[in-house]
């Protein structure tokens, strides 16, 4: 990624024209090739950009007062941000390598990992037997045990619906065909459960538990809040 901070003024050329009159500004030029021109009044919208596939003249030459000339950015439209820059304050790159992506925080997986570390959150005396344990019709969240020793399948969602109910039922009609585990109950845990989802689990035996994700990540102590 290459930041050039410049005394610049813009104009776009193609279907219409817009014009941003000298000022201080942000140029940006991504690995993909694209353009953009930030202020510093917003979040993350730029003033104006040029997205990929784009081609970008640099046409800068040094003066006794600094480097100065333009950028013309053209796209396969034939459209164009031409970028008049008077002086250059800043120019600079950076190999920025792949981006990760985003990781959203609470998810299912997540929830997941940290009910398995915290399987007494169901309850005194439980403990797990496996995450994701398989099945013929996929796999089991957590299979646990409570401390009366009962097999135990936890289905988790971040919102529980009638949908996650159902897959439950399905887990435990299988599961109770193996001598080795039958008896085995049902646990539907989730952030939030819908009350048409929280009906049918009730109507099939199948005990409903709320949980708390920041309780279980360990940033909120629910002994310190008023209400």
């Amino acid at each position: 990624m290459r930041l050039v901070i410049a005394r610049c003024s813009v104009d776009y050329i193609g279907r219409l024209t817009a014009h941003l009159p000298m000022a201080n500004r942000l140029l940006l030029v991504k690995a993909d090739g694209s353009v953009s021109v930030h202020a510093d009044d917003r979040a993350y919208k730029p003033l104006n950009w040029m997205t990929p596939p784009c081609t970008l003249k640099d046409e800068l030459v040094d003066t006794p007062d600094g480097r100065a000339g333009t950028w013309t950015v053209t796209n396969k439209a034939g459209e164009q941000l031409v970028i008049t820059i008077e002086s250059v304050e800043h120019d600079s790159s950076h190999e920025l390598g792949v981006d990760p992506g985003l990781q959203k925080d609470g998810v299912e997986a997540e929830l997941q990992r940290l009910l398995a570390l915290h399987v007494e959150t169901f309850g005194a005396g439980w403990s797990l037997v496996r995450r994701e344990y398989p099945t013929a019709i996929g796999p089991v969240d957590l299979l646990c045990r409570d401390a009366d020793g009962t097999t135990v399948a936890v289905e988790v969602k971040r919102r529980g619906e009638i949908d996650g109910v159902e897959q439950l039922t399905r887990y435990l009609e299988l599961l109770n065909r193996d001598p080795l585990l039958a008896p085995v109950k049902g646990v539907f845990a989730a952030q939030e459960i819908k009350p048409q989802a929280r009906v049918l689990a009730h109507d099939r035996g199948i005990d409903c538990v709320t949980v708390d994700y920041a309780v279980l990540k360990g940033t909120d102590d629910p002994t310190q809040r008023l209400f």
